[in-house]
C-alpha cells in the first residue's frame, strides 16, 4: 500500500457510513420523499423499513476495519438496487430534491467500491476458497490459477 492508501480507505468508509447512516433518520422516522419512494415501488412501510436495517447493518459492518468489506459489498448491493430504481421506475429527481438522493446513492455505491478494491487482499482469499478455486493453487492439469491481487 502506499503511503495515501489508508488515508483513502478511510475517507471512503467515513463517507459511505456517514450517508448510510444519515438516511436512517429519514426511513425509519417515515419522512413524507422516504414513504414516497417506497409507495411507488410498491413495497412501503416493510422495504423502507428492511432496507433500513440493511443499510444500518452495511454502515456499522463500514465502520469496522476488518470487517469494512463485508459492509462495502452489502451497502454496494443496496445502492445499486437503489440507483436502478431510481433509473427504471422513480426517476432521478425525487418530489423536486434536484436528483440529491441519486447523487448520495452514487457516492455511496463508488465509496463502496473503492472500499472493495482496497481491501481485496481480504476478502478476495475467502471468495476463491469458498468457490473451490484458491489463488495460486495448482489445477488439474498442474498450471497454477493467475494471480488476481
Amino acid at each position: 500500500m502506499t503511503s495515501i492508501t489508508p488515508y483513502v480507505l478511510r475517507a471512503a468508509r467515513l463517507v459511505a457510513a456517514i450517508i448510510l447512516l444519515q438516511t436512517l433518520y429519514f426511513k425509519f422516522g417515515a419522512q413524507a420523499e422516504s414513504v414516497y419512494i417506497f409507495a411507488k415501488l410498491g413495497v412501503e412501510p416493510w422495504g423502507r423499513i428492511g432496507s433500513g436495517v440493511v443499510e444500518l447493518m452495511a454502515a456499522i459492518l463500514i465502520l469496522i476495519p476488518r470487517t469494512s468489506w463485508i459492509g462495502a459489498g452489502i451497502g454496494l448491493g443496496v445502492m445499486a438496487g437503489a440507483i436502478l430504481s431510481h433509473l427504471t421506475v422513480l426517476g432521478v429527481d425525487i418530489l423536486g430534491d434536484g436528483g440529491y438522493l441519486f447523487f448520495l446513492g452514487v457516492v455511496v455505491a463508488v465509496s463502496c467500491v473503492v472500499i472493495l478494491f482496497l481491501t481485496r487482499q481480504q476478502w478476495v482469499p475467502i471468495v476463491f476458497s469458498l468457490l473451490g478455486n484458491a489463488p495460486g493453487k495448482k489445477t488439474g492439469r498442474g498450471a497454477r490459477t493467475k494471480q488476481f491481487m
